[in-house]
């Protein structure tokens, strides 16, 4: 019989005889998990479970009314809570740095000048800089729910101007030269094939594993929206997991057995696209735009389009499909009209 590994699971029985299991890692809350390992609910509660924070340390060192204690008040309440773990992590990254340097501060005496000026300090990346005011603007607006300040000092910060396009998206050669270089078998082609072939986040592809796949079909819930998705499994991808083990909790495995971190994961995906000597504006998200990409190249209509990649919007699908081949695309557009004037001239022959 396969063993299904789950990290930080731990099982109990109770005085009846039954098994409950639970979640149990240093540092972090205690979480009952429903149902058995490797059922949807139970892996869905046990990813839930890897996103909580940590149990706070020294929370009565943080002076009432500084950023800190802010920090820790919005991590207890409901607001917090309701966010999905992927969201909670980022959100965390950003909070934690500022707390770092500006913990100590009083949060009543915070100005829009005061913000102006952290958001300028960051003007050279500009998505950093608006990834900062977005987050103060949450932490400010629970501030003034809960009478801590008596108006918001973000509300009229204006975000800075980018005229970047975000995330690189693949060309069709930059994908051959990375399957030239890491042939199937090896987990950078199994990397590329589940972010290419999926359309999905590298934060949900790095937890993706056989207990989503039946009859084909890969069932998930996406972590950042909480969108559940059922995607059929591409050839190529069927192909390559053909390799993998059945007992293997995800696919995707550090050298130490393991599921990777979200940061984990992009920096080990990173070394790869290195050591295939692709550029550095290459990323794995990029591939979830090829992705996109190649089902506008295949004439998939927005809506299709929109349930592979699991966007909440139209608009966020055309962002991600404005590389489309243009080349392509202009290439049939032009032969349409060869098409039309043959007949005109066969007609008037």
């Amino acid at each position: 019989m396969a063993v299904l590994r789950i990290p930080y699971v731990q099982c109990v029985r109770d005085r009846y005889g039954h098994d409950r299991y639970y979640f149990r890692r240093r540092g972090y809350p205690r979480v009952p998990l429903p149902g058995l390992p490797g059922t949807t609910e139970f892996m869905d509660a046990h990813q839930r479970a890897l996103g909580n924070a940590p149990c706070e340390i020294g929370v009565g060192l943080n002076a009432p009314g500084t950023f800190a204690a802010l920090a820790v008040a919005y991590y207890q309440s409901a607001e917090w809570r309701q966010l999905e773990p992927i969201t909670q992590a980022t959100y965390r990254n950003i909070i934690e740095k500022f707390r770092e340097k500006h913990g100590s501060k009083p949060v009543k005496k915070m100005e829009p000048r005061h913000v102006r000026a952290l958001i300028a300090e960051k003007a050279a990346t500009p998505a950093a800089a608006n990834a900062l005011l977005k987050m103060l603007r949450i932490l400010m607006r629970y501030a003034a729910e809960h009478d801590w300040v008596k108006a918001d000092p973000t509300r009229d910060v204006r975000r800075i101007r980018s005229k970047t396009d975000g995330f690189h998206t693949w060309t069709e050669a930059e994908i051959a030269q990375f399957e030239n270089h890491w042939p199937i078998g090896s987990k950078p082609r199994l990397a590329l094939a589940l972010l290419l072939y999926t359309g999905q986040r590298p934060g949900d592809v790095r937890q993706m594993g056989w207990y989503q796949i039946h009859d084909g079909v890969m069932d998930l819930r996406q972590s950042k929206t909480g969108t559940h998705l059922t995607i059929p499994i591409h050839a190529q991808l069927a192909r390559v997991l053909e390799l993998i083990p059945r007992q293997q909790h995800t696919f995707l495995m550090t050298g130490q057995g393991k599921p990777f971190t979200a940061g984990g994961f992009n920096n080990w995906f990173r070394d790869q696209r290195r050591e295939a000597g692709l550029p550095e504006k290459i990323s794995a998200h990029g591939l979830r735009k090829a992705s996109a990409r190649r089902l506008a190249e295949a004439g998939c209509t927005a809506h299709q389009i929109k349930a592979v990649g699991g966007w909440s919007t139209l608009k966020e699908v055309e962002r991600y499909t404005r590389a489309a081949n243009q080349a392509s695309l202009a290439r049939s557009a032009i032969a349409s009209i060869k098409v039309r004037n043959a007949v005109q001239d066969k007609e008037e022959v």
